[in-house]
C-alpha cells in the first residue's frame, strides 16, 4: 500500500500559536493555564482554564471578535463560523503553507479534509434563546452551519474549494483521531492523495464548564497544579480549545512535489470498551485492544515502540485505566517506551485533543526530542513500573503511539514513525 507522510502541520493552542511556540513550550514544559476570568465567581467551583492567547471571540456578533495579525477573514465568511472556526481557519493557512501547498493542490477531486468538533454550545444557546425570546426570523440566516457540530466542514470545504472527500466526526474525545484515522485509509486505498485533518474546539464556559457536572474537571485553583495526569492527587481536567490542521499526503505526491515531511503515518487501531457511556473501563481493556489493532496493522512490535503520548486526561478513573492498558500490552518493564501526557501542558481538548497530539508527535519526530510529563509529584501506584518521563528527553523516537479515548468507550492509538 501507499505510504502516508504529514507534510504540514498548524497550531492555534495553549501552549502556542504556531509550530515554534509549541515546540518550545513542549521542550520546556510550559502550560498554558490560568485562573480563567469568566470562572472567577462565587458559583462557578471550577477555576482553572487553558485558554488560546490573541484572540477575542466572547461576542455572539462576529463582527465584534478580533483576532491577531496577519490574519484577515471578510465578513462574508466570519457570519458562518463559530470561535473554534476561527481557529481552524487560521491553522489551516499555516498548514497549507507549511506544506507548500498551491491553490491548484487544494482545490481538485484528489484533495480532501476531514474534520471533528463538538459544534458551539455557546452560539447554539444564543441562536435558540434568541428563536424562542424574538421568534424563528430573527435568527440569523448561518446560526444552524456556524453552531452545529459539522461547522468546521462546512466552513472550511467550502472557504477552501476541497473537492475531493469531505466528512466530520463525532465521537467525543476520540473525534480527529478517527477523522485522522480514516483520511489515512483514503490515502492508502488510492482514493485521494492529499487529506487535510482538521481538529477544533471553542475553549470557552459553555464548551467547558458542563463537564463540571460530570464531577471531570479539576477544582484546583493553582494553575500549576490544576493538571497533573498520572498523579496520585489528580482531581480532574482542565478545559482547552483552539484547532490544529495536519496535512497528509502519500508517497507519490511527496515525491513528486519535492515536499518535506515530519513523520510517516503508519496505520490505527480502534477498540470499544461496551463498558459505560461515560467512564474507560476500569481495567482499560478497549485501550488495550485499540493499541494491539494498531502495532497488528502496522507490523510493530510492542518493543520497537519508542514513546507514547497518553491520553491521559488527569482523571482519577481515566489515568489508572490506560496505566493498566499500556501495562497489558508492554509486558517487560525494561522496554517499555517512555510515556508522558502533554494534556499536562495544553489541558483537554476533547474532539480537537486526537489532532492536536498527533502534531506534537509529529514535531516530537522531526525535531528529535519527547516531551515530559509535567507536574507529577507523587506517582499514582497503579503507574509504577511505567517509563513515565517527567522532562523532556533529548532523544529523536523512531515508533510513537498516540492514544485517545472517547464517551462510550471509543479508544484510537494512532502510530507514526521516523520517515
Amino acid at each position: 500500500m501507499p505510504k502516508v507522510y504529514i507534510t504540514g502541520l498548524g497550531f492555534i493552542t495553549s501552549i502556542g500559536n504556531d509550530a515554534a511556540g509549541v515546540i518550545e513550550s513542549l521542550r520546556e514544559l510550559r502550560h498554558g493555564f490560568e485562573l480563567y476570568p469568566p470562572f472567577q465567581k462565587p458559583e462557578i467551583p471550577v477555576k482553572v482554564a487553558a485558554p488560546v492567547r490573541g484572540f477575542s471571540m466572547e461576542s455572539t456578533d462576529a463582527e465584534d471578535w478580533t483576532f491577531p495579525a496577519p490574519y484577515r477573514m471578510r465578513r462574508e465568511i466570519l457570519r458562518g463560523m463559530a470561535p473554534h472556526g476561527v481557529y481552524a481557519w487560521c491553522a489551516m493557512q499555516q498548514a497549507v503553507a507549511d506544506a507548500g501547498l498551491s491553490e491548484a493542490d487544494i482545490s481538485n477531486r484528489d484533495t480532501g479534509l476531514y474534520a471533528a468538533s463538538g459544534g458551539s454550545p455557546h452560539l447554539m444557546g444564543h441562536m435558540l434563546q434568541r428563536m424562542h425570546a424574538q421568534g424563528v426570523m430573527k435568527c440569523s440566516p448561518l446560526g444552524i452551519v456556524a453552531s452545529i457540530s459539522g461547522t468546521l466542514n462546512f466552513n472550511l470545504v467550502a472557504h477552501f474549494r476541497i473537492k475531493g472527500a469531505s466528512c466530520g466526526f463525532s465521537s467525543a474525545c476520540a473525534s480527529s483521531s478517527h477523522a485522522l484515522g480514516f483520511a489515512y485509509d483514503e490515502l492508502v486505498l488510492g482514493r485521494q492523495k492529499r487529506m487535510f485533518v482538521v481538529g477544533a474546539e471553542d475553549g470557552n464556559v459553555d464548551a467547558i464548564l458542563p463537564f463540571a457536572g460530570m464531577r471531570a474537571l479539576s477544582l484546583q485553583t493553582d494553575p500549576d497544579l490544576a493538571s497533573r495526569p498520572f498523579d496520585s492527587a489528580r482531581d480532574g481536567f482542565v478545559g482547552t480549545g483552539g484547532a490544529v490542521v495536519l496535512v497528509l499526503e502519500t508517497g507519490d505526491e511527496v515525491e513528486r512535489r519535492g515536499a518535506k515531511v515530519y513523520c510517516e503515518v503508519a496505520g490505527w487501531g480502534q477498540a470499544s470498551d461496551g463498558y459505560n457511556v461515560a467512564i474507560s473501563h476500569p481495567e482499560g481493556h478497549g485501550l488495550q485492544a485499540a493499541i494491539e489493532n494498531a502495532l497488528r496493522a502496522t507490523g510493530t512490535s510492542a518493543e520497537e515502540v519508542d514513546y507514547v503520548n497518553a491520553h491521559a486526561t488527569s482523571t482519577p478513573i481515566g489515568d489508572s485505566s490506560e496505566a493498566k492498558a499500556l501495562k497489558a500490552v508492554f509486558k517487560t518493564p525494561a522496554s517499555r517506551p517512555a510515556i508522558s501526557s502533554t494534556k499536562a501542558l495544553t489541558g483537554h481538548g476533547l474532539s480537537l485533543a486526537g489532532a492536536m497530539e498527533s502534531g506534537f508527535c509529529a514535531l516530537a519526530i522531526r525535531e528529535g526530542f519527547m516531551p515530559g510529563s509535567a507536574h507529577i509529584t507523587t506517582l499514582d501506584p497503579a503507574c509504577e513500573g511505567l517509563n513515565i518521563i517527567r522532562s523532556t528527553l533529548p532523544a529523536r523516537p523512531n515508533v510513537v503511539l498516540n492514544n485517545v479515548s472517547g464517551f462510550g468507550g471509543a479508544n484510537v492509538c494512532l502510530v507514526f514513525n521516523k520517515a
